[in-house]
């Protein structure tokens, strides 16, 4: 108002800041942080772009703990909404359910992997499996083995791939499902002094760390992509796999990922 009655008028700044009742400090004021937040948007529209399932706490995470920005949270979530990129959060109908007991957190690598499987399809229609592996301990994705069918033999190759470049874990946790429980995985767990850690029938909560990492999987990765064959699904699963250990915020272990926490240990 103060400068459009100095341009209309031809008044002084003083008595154009008297009448709008503002002081000529406020009238001379320059933001300094208008280039700072064009930055902030920038980062934000491209990080939900390229991932687009990422809401702002992760969003913001990777700002601070990845990419090592300063700005605080207040300050990134007044742009996140002004951009309108808030996800739409689907209310969830509350059950009563008895309390699990608390999963033993580990104090280090390679104490307890935790394994299981997941359902997805091909274009053709065709039933694809994936086979998930990760340390309980920094919750890092291990391998995404992904095939038509995985049987024991399958498996078991797999573990011995991870085994040579991460090390032997001290146990690792599954469910019983029938290639867990096959004589073939059993006598290659006794044979490298392995423990099987059998969770309940009936009770996914006690391998709570590993459906966790189920869900991303599904909402991140495969629920956003159609599969043209089993090649084309395994890549994609490296690729997001990398980015799952290498980039995304994991708030179970502080809002870091995976492989931050495994440098900071060492």
């Amino acid at each position: 108002m103060a400068q459009a009655a100095i341009q209309r008028h031809g008044i002084s700044v003083r008595f154009a800041c008297v009448c709008t009742g503002i002081s000529t400090s406020c009238y001379h004021y320059q933001s300094k942080l208008s280039d700072e937040n064009a930055v902030i948007a920038d980062w934000l529209l491209r990080l939900t772009t390229v991932h687009k399932r990422w809401g702002f706490g992760l969003c913001f995470l990777h700002l601070r703990n990845v990419k090592g920005f300063p700005w605080n949270h207040k300050r990134v979530y007044r742009i996140y909404r002004e951009l309108e990129l808030n996800l739409r959060i689907k209310p969830k109908r509350r059950l009563r359910r008895d309390k699990p007991d608390a999963l033993s957190v580990p104090t280090a690598m390679n104490q307890v992997w935790s394994m299981d499987f997941m359902s997805d399809s091909l274009v053709d229609g065709r039933s694809l499996r994936t086979f998930n592996l990760i340390d309980d301990y920094n919750r890092e994705g291990l391998t995404i083995e992904v095939d038509l069918s995985l049987p024991s033999a399958r498996v078991i190759r797999a573990l011995e791939q991870v085994i040579e470049w991460r090390g032997k874990p001290a146990a690792i946790r599954c469910d019983n499902g029938p290639e867990y429980l096959s004589s073939e995985l059993i006598n290659w767990a006794e044979k490298h002094q392995i423990t099987m850690l059998y969770i309940q029938p009936g009770k996914p909560t006690q391998n709570a760390y590993v459906e966790r990492f189920n869900r991303t999987v599904r909402h991140e990765w495969l629920d956003l992509h159609l599969f043209e064959s089993v090649e084309h699904a395994q890549e994609l699963a490296t690729q997001w796999l990398w980015l799952y250990n290498n980039e995304r915020p994991n708030t179970a272990i502080g809002g870091i990922p995976p492989k931050q926490l495994t440098q900071a240990v060492h």
